[in-house]
This record gives C-alpha cells, structure tokens and sequence, in this order.
C-alpha cells in the first residue's frame, strides 16, 4: 500500500498542483488507515474491502476523533480509491460508499476591535523584528489571507503605490486590497529594515526570519500567541482568528458576501455566510438586551 500512497501523492504534487501542505494531510491520513488495516493483516490495496474501510471508520469514532477529523480521513480515502481507479489498480471503488460523519458549523472564535487594536499595537518598538512584526500582524488583519499565504508572499505580489496585494494557491491567484495602516507598515518594514534581515539577497520572499530565512508557519504562530499574551487578550487565539477576524468585522460595517468571499478565497459563498449569520446573532442579542418588549 505504500508505494500506492506515493504514487497518488505524486499525482497530486505532479499533476494537480497541489500545495505541500495538503499533500503532507493526505499522507497522514493515508498512512494511519494503512497502519489500521495492517494491524488487521490487509497490507494489499487489492485485498481492501468497504467492510475494512467502513470497521476503520467505525475505529475512529470509537477512539473519539473529532468530527471534522474524521470527515477528512473519509475524503482523503475516496480520493485515494477514486486515484486507484483511474490509474487502474484497483477494479471497484470500495470506498465509494463511505458516508461522512455531519459536520455542526462552529461560530468561529473572533477578536473585538478592541482586541484587534490592542494585539496591532503590541510590536511598537524601533527593532528590525518588531518591524517586521508590526507589518506581518497588519497585512493579516487588513486582508484576511491565510497565514501560508502570508509567508510565502513574494515582494513583487505586493504593491504599496495603490494598495493591494496578488495573493496565490494551487488554482487560482486573487487581488486583496489594504487600507493606509498596513500600507505604513509595510512601506517600513520593506524600505528600512528587510534588507538587513536578509541572508540571501537573492530571495524573492517578503517575509524573513531573524535568521534571514523564510518565515515558518511555527514561527509565526509563536510570534501571535506572544503578542496576545502582550495584549492581555485571554482568549485561545491563532493565525487563523484574525482571518474570521477581518471577514467578521467586514460583514458586520456592511461589506458584501460575495466580496468578502473573494477576498477569502472561498469558492462556495456558503463557506462565507457564516459571518453573516453572526452578524445576525449578534443585531438579535443587541435587540433583545435594548428593546423594552425584547
């Protein structure tokens, strides 16, 4: 089964374009069903029946998986088995079958404005580092992109003459504009201090370590929750908050689904009508609290 899985990671590296990090998710989760029916003396992909696939399902919610974690160990097998049978390995789609656990859509966690500003406010040294931080923490919030998309930016994706950046995945490429505050961060950082910090002069990324390096998502992930813990914000934040953050306070000041959606990159608009739908939330707890037959 091994070489299968290296086969289809291939395919989807070589043929579908696929970003290192979904690739790195499908291997995992391909290799702890491998792992499962080994231990049940199925080391063949030929000798895999949707009775195994469906005992490994039944396995991952005994062991108290997580919904979501489960629902995405089921895709990664049917694009496993659809892959099988179109290279023709395998003569049936056994995991055809396979039915996904109901995902309950989570209100994501958001910071107020309050605690926006705050957390935006902590990196107000004078250090090349907090520079560079200053600029990474607005350019997030002032356009919502994902935090690999944040540190593979590239210095020509970003144009601070009008405003705006050309962010890239797999499929397509999208223009994401930032307002005067990011802008005067990121004119700093990239005119006064990013050259110093460079080790290879060459490189085209915007974003470096200390060490002149690419930055990591690790290292920014250190680098927010430092910066919160500064802000006395006690919520559980990630990168990803000030991503449901910035769409969040978007739709709440009246933007649009649908141009939130394209600053997201959301390709299903239902993905970005949960924003709404706290917005909403939210305008009936106001009511509820303010109106004297609430």
């Amino acid at each position: 089964m091994e070489k299968e899985i290296q086969q289809f990671i291939s395919y989807l590296h070589n043929i579908k374009k696929t970003s290192n990090n979904t690739e790195q998710s499908y291997r995992r989760d391909l290799a702890k069903a491998q792992h499962f029916l080994a231990e049940n003396g199925i080391t063949d992909v030929k000798m895999i029946t949707g009775e195994y696939l469906n005992s490994y399902v039944l396995y991952l919610e005994k062991s108290k998986f997580a919904t979501a974690t489960i629902s995405r160990n089921i895709a990664s097998i049917k694009a496993f088995f659809h892959f099988l049978c179109e290279e023709g390995i395998c003569k049936e789609d056994v995991a055809a079958g396979l039915k996904a656990p109901k995902i309950e859509k989570k209100i994501p966690e958001i910071l107020s404005t309050d605690e926006v500003v705050r957390l935006l406010e902590q990196p107000n040294g004078d250090t090349a580092k907090e520079i560079r931080d200053r600029a990474m923490l607005e350019l997030l919030y002032a356009t919502g992109i994902r935090v690999t998309e944040l540190i593979t930016l590239k210095v020509n994706d970003v144009n601070l003459q009008i405003g705006y950046i050309l962010c890239r995945d797999a499929h397509k490429e999208r223009v994401i504009p930032f307002g005067n505050a990011a802008k005067t961060a990121l004119t700093q950082y990239i005119e006064t201090v990013r050259a110093h910090m460079l080790q290879d002069e060459d490189t085209g990324i915007l974003f470096v370590n200390c060490s002149g390096r690419p930055m990591s998502r690790q290292g920014f992930w250190k680098l927010i929750k430092y910066y919160a813990k500064k802000a006395n914000i006690t919520s559980d934040i990630t990168p990803h908050t000030l991503r449901h953050s910035f769409a969040a306070h978007l739709v709440e000041n009246g933007a649009d689904l649908r141009s939130v959606q394209e600053m997201l990159g959301h390709s299903d608009i239902s993905t970005t009508q949960i924003y709404a739908n706290m917005n909403h939330s939210r305008i009936r707890e106001v009511y509820a609290k303010a109106h004297p037959r609430g």
